[in-house]
């Protein structure tokens, strides 16, 4: 017998169970939208449903289940209802359909999700068992959440139930039924001969969506006039749960798409090529200590800056250092506990039998260690876009830095640039050159180092602050940087690499967009993260700052730092280290 395993290697592997068993159900439910709907290409991502690489709409607020709060037959319910949508509900008349306002859209699109699972066959019972299932969890969880003591939570959780209830046939939830009787009357004269049509109309989306339209219209209308602010009602220790309301409590929220994709597309010229990529001239690249280009003073006062930014976030990076032990340590063997009353016989011992018939303590056990031999490499796009967003990030990178120091692994945290606008000396030199056709990369290439991974998060803390220093900030050539930054990596003895890539849009160098065409360096960084990932021996994601990057990483995540407060922003990082966000 052995002893029961340390409090941090239980941890570990609980987390990574959780990781698993999530990504299994994921799996499991996407299989069955693929196989219901008969399209090859669907998948989960980020607990998002895609087609390829394009994330599908949200469609309705309940089909948004969470690992830490719902069961397994709900996400199975949320995928029949997913596989009929795309079965049923021809996509072009509705987005044809789709009405302007924000809350007239979201009530269009909850009222076609509910025709969708309505058309659910008669000979499945187990599918309209499912999605009986998920609608009452969602109506609890709603309820049970404060929302409809407020008058607009009210009166949308009851036109929900009334709607569903008319459209499929079935009973609204039993235990908020008598709750819903004052709202029903008042909203019978006003929506009752469009309730009518709904169940009479299922069938043919067109003439629904007219009934539908005319419900949605009405109810926008008086969630409108109702003047009362949904969140002063609410139980303030009801915040964490808001998530699962996320696309219903704020009703100016946008549900279709949060977030824009990256632009990608093919280049001609690499094409023709035989995707070679091209640098016109290196002569004037530059890699900086991102510190020696600023007077100490200056970052001194940046620094203080941060200072400010990471203690007004509160956040609790002892907290988050066990996080990233657990997630990134693995056991590790570290000699033997002697003098032991259970586990193996240790034979240095066995004299001691004979002396002393009764000694029990003739046992050893194998002493196992977390150790995090990991690193994790932050590499930052400081194109000129980010500057706005330079002091969010710096702050993470920064509180990263520390707790993946305290937690025992390795970090390095760089940045990527160019030496000039439009080209700089390079561009000089071709215009002398007699401007050749298709010259590839037109730029000073600028890659800064702000902590590297053998220096210490408190000597490298001057560097960093360097991050806020808004002259660096330019042009970005995504593609090269990625290629640096896996060397260096490759060169440390770790045994496990990740490599984070945060940006916020696709490659842009003006100069050599103009010279050769507007995809040559979005192709050449699809290439190089492929060619990248093929070798398996890097981890590499990308964080997308107010974008989607997954036309370029399979593994991506979309930070929102103007929203995101508190602990949030780390939480979804670690998130994504742990491979919970995928294309």
């Amino acid at each position: 017998m052995t002893d029961a395993p340390a409090p941090a290697t239980a941890s570990a592997s609980a987390m990574q169970r959780r990781v698993r068993q999530e990504e299994q159900v994921a799996e499991l439910c996407a299989g069955v939208v693929r196989a219901f709907s008969g399209e090859r290409d669907l998948h989960f991502r980020g607990r998002r449903l895609h087609r390829g690489r394009v994330a599908l709409p949200w469609f309705a607020p309940h089909l948004h289940p969470s690992p830490e709060t719902d069961d397994f037959a709900s996400f199975r319910g949320v995928a029949d209802g997913l596989a009929l949508r795309l079965t049923v509900s021809d996509a072009a008349l509705h987005e044809s359909l789709r009405p302007e306002d924000p809350v007239e859209r979201m009530l269009f699109e909850m009222l076609e999700q509910f025709r969708a699972e309505a058309m659910a066959p008669d000979v499945m019972a187990g599918m309209r068992r499912n999605l009986r299932h998920r609608n009452e969890q969602w109506s609890l969880a709603f309820h049970h959440s404060g929302l409809t003591d407020t008058a607009r939570g009210l009166l949308l959780y009851a036109v929900a139930q009334i709607c569903r209830a008319r459209v499929s046939g079935q009973q609204v939830v039993e235990e908020t039924e008598d709750m819903l009787e004052a709202t029903r009357f008042h909203l019978a004269p006003l929506i009752g001969h469009a309730l009518a049509g709904l169940r009479r109309d299922r069938a043919d989306q067109a003439a629904y969506a007219v009934h539908a339209l005319a419900i949605a219209r009405t109810v926008a209308t008086m969630l409108h006039e109702t003047g009362e602010d949904s969140s002063d009602a609410r139980d303030p220790h009801v915040d964490d749960k808001r998530s699962v309301f996320m696309l219903v409590a704020d009703m100016d929220r946008e549900i279709i798409e949060r977030f824009t994709t990256a632009e990608s597309g093919r280049s001609a010229v690499l094409d023709g090529a035989g995707g070679a990529y091209r640098v016109f001239s290196d002569a004037y690249d530059r890699e900086h200590d991102a510190a020696t280009l600023a007077r100490k003073e200056v970052l001194a006062g940046h620094r203080e800056k941060l200072d400010r930014r990471i203690a007004a976030q509160g956040v609790n990076s002892a907290r988050l250092a066990r996080e990233l032990r657990a997630l990134l340590a693995d056991p590790t063997r570290d000699g033997w506990d002697g003098g032991q009353e259970e586990g193996l016989i240790d034979g240095r011992r066995l004299a001691q039998l004979v002396a002393s018939p009764t000694e029990r303590r003739l046992f050893r056990t194998e002493h196992l260690e977390p150790v995090a031999d990991c690193i994790v490499t932050f590499l930052i796009d400081c194109s000129g876009s980010m500057k706005e967003h330079a002091e969010s990030v710096a702050m993470m990178a920064d509180v990263f830095a520390r707790a993946l120091e305290q937690a025992g692994a390795a970090s390095e945290v760089l940045g990527f640039t160019t030496g000039a606008w439009n080209g700089g000396r390079a561009r000089r030199e071709w215009v002398r050159a007699g401007r050749p056709p298709h010259p590839g990369r037109l730029n000073e290439r600028c890659h800064l180092v702000f902590k590297a991974a053998a220096t210490p998060w408190r000597r490298a803390r001057p560097a960093m602050a360097a991050l806020l220093k808004a002259d660096l900030f330019r042009e970005g050539i995504d593609g090269e940087a990625v290629d640096w930054a896996c060397v260096r990596l490759r060169e440390r003895p770790e045994a496990r690499k990740l490599l984070l890539v945060i940006s916020d849009g696709s490659p842009m160098d003006s100069a050599t967009h103009l010279a050769n065409d507007a995809h040559y360096l979005d192709h050449h960084l699809r290439d190089v993260v492929a060619r990248q990932e093929q070798r398996r021996d890097i981890e590499i994601a990308g964080i997308g700052v107010g974008l989607d990057l997954s036309p370029y990483y399979s593994r991506s995540h979309v930070l929102d730092l103007a929203a995101s407060t508190g602990n949030t922003i780390f939480r979804e990082v670690i998130d994504l280290m742990a491979g919970r966000h995928r294309r």
